[in-house]
């Protein structure tokens, strides 16, 4: 049985936008579900509302993980690093000067464990 081509969209008609469900979204970030509703409820994350339903473009997760990227803070370059030497190491264990521990709680206070 031949199938009949597909005939070509009008040229001028806008092509329809892809739009996600949370959970299709969750499964492609490596999260729950709950978490990207959680997040578009509270508006911390780009989303589209349909009815009452969260849907998601690829813009709007690329925003997403560009939200939540981090990046390592920019090194200095190798020639104009200074280099701080170690402290010395010390054995003895001392507490700083001027700590002091507290004193004990009292035992026994005015009133309480009194007996008669």
């Amino acid at each position: 049985m031949h199938q009949s081509p597909v005939p070509p969209a009008h040229p001028t008609a806008p092509a329809l936008l892809r739009l996600y469900r949370p959970e299709e979204i969750a499964e492609a970030l490596g999260c729950s579900a709950w978490w990207v509703k959680d997040r578009a409820s509270r508006a911390l994350i780009p989303f589209t509302r349909v009815g009452r339903a969260y849907r998601f473009t690829s813009e709007h997760v690329a925003e997403i993980v560009r939200l939540y990227e981090t990046r390592p803070p920019s090194a200095p370059s190798l020639g104009t690093r200074a280099v701080r030497p170690l402290p010395p190491l010390t054995t003895s264990v001392r507490p700083a000067a001027g700590l002091r521990a507290r004193p004990p709680r009292r035992t026994c206070q005015d009133g309480f464990n009194a007996t008669a």
